[in-house]
């Protein structure tokens, strides 16, 4: 399989219906989730030429971690509707290729054994994990914790998700809870036993239309590492991410799953990052399926990128080698487009490369 479509068609085949709509739907017409990846497809590159480098040094730096490719791993729950070895198979796919992985609070897997896992391929892999900041800030503070010892890097909080989005493909397919045998499992109540525990010692995750900048605040005071939002769309929250010391922002949209109709992520990236203006990293997400997409997302100022329903894709398609084969493609893919647009590395492509 040579294209992320591909993957796609592989794995729709695998997936039981339900859950292959739960990955690939969205919020109610989709709007959005059509739109992160046909706005790509309506911006046009423009190559600079005879700058003499025939070596490409793909390589990053966010925020204290190394990524070998400014292509990373974002957030999805559930990994093990996808494959049975779920975030396992994930985790040890992204450490072999050398990037981040964002763990999603929602995983079907432990952070403790998603972190061994990565730590068989490396010795020191690149995980962030993502939270919902919940009303209980005690439990909120548990999972924190665990998170920590655990070995991750960041943390990202997912702010664009007072309440959850409707998906009716899901409410079509009456799909609202996990298959028996599968949990939440860093929702669990800390102190019950992770192996073989029952589902009912497992809290939900609660939505808060309450969530504030206190509350980023907050977080910032219980943890020492570098604490991310995903989920901005907006300019003015992007400067009011700097003034209350956020380490980075995510151009987010939620794959299209919260709030139909908002705009592309790769449409306000520019305003997000002139709104930034290089004070922290940006990344952003949605839509990403070539090479071509990473360098058009660079350019306009984004510091990384982030795939997540390429990565189930190849999840559910072959496993541990199919994330890996999703990553190593989009990989060779970046580095093809990059050679073509004139650079050596991420850093050298410019606004000036991108038309519309």
């Amino acid at each position: 399989m040579r294209t992320i479509a591909e993957f796609e068609a592989a794995a729709r085949e695998r997936l039981d219906p339900a859950h292959y709509d739960y990955f690939a739907g969205g919020a109610q017409d989709e709007i959005t989730v059509a739109e992160n990846e046909s706005a790509f497809r309506k911006l046009r590159l423009l190559p600079r030429v005879l700058r003499g480098s025939d070596k490409r040094d793909l390589s990053v730096e966010l925020l204290g971690t190394s990524s070998s490719m400014p292509i990373l791993i974002a957030p999805t729950a559930f990994h093990r509707l996808a494959h049975a070895d779920g975030e396992l198979a994930t985790a040890r796919a992204a450490a072999r290729a050398g990037t981040i992985m964002v763990v999603s609070m929602a995983a079907t897997t432990a952070i403790e054994d998603i972190a061994a896992a990565a730590r068989e391929v490396a010795p020191d892999p690149g995980l962030w994990f993502q939270l919902y900041l919940q009303p209980d800030l005690e439990f909120t503070e548990a999972i924190v914790r665990r998170a920590e010892r655990a070995g991750v890097k960041a943390f990202v909080v997912t702010v664009d998700s007072p309440v959850l989005g409707r998906r009716e493909r899901d409410d079509r397919n009456d799909f609202h809870d996990l298959p028996a045998g599968l949990v939440v499992e860093n929702l669990r109540n800390i102190g019950e036993n992770r192996s073989g525990g029952n589902a009912s010692h497992v809290r939900d995750i609660v939505m808060s239309a309450a969530l504030n900048w206190d509350h980023i605040a907050w977080l910032r005071s219980k943890t020492k590492l570098p604490v991310l939002i995903k989920g901005v769309l907006h300019a003015e929250d992007a400067r009011l991410a700097v003034h209350h010391g956020v380490a980075g922002i995510f151009v987010s949209n939620h794959g299209g799953r919260q709030l139909d109709t908002v705009p592309a992520t790769i449409d306000v990236l520019p305003d997000i990052a002139a709104a930034v203006g290089g004070a922290i990293p940006v990344l952003v997400d949605g839509g990403i399926r070539r090479g071509t997409d990473v360098v058009k997302a660079l350019a306009l100022g984004a510091d990384a990128v982030a795939v997540g329903r390429p990565v189930v894709w190849g999840l559910a398609a072959g496993g541990r080698e199919g994330v890996t084969q999703v990553l190593e493609l989009l990989r060779e893919d970046f580095d093809q487009a990059l050679a073509l647009c004139g650079g050596r590395h991420p850093a050298d492509l410019t606004p000036d490369q991108v038309r519309r």
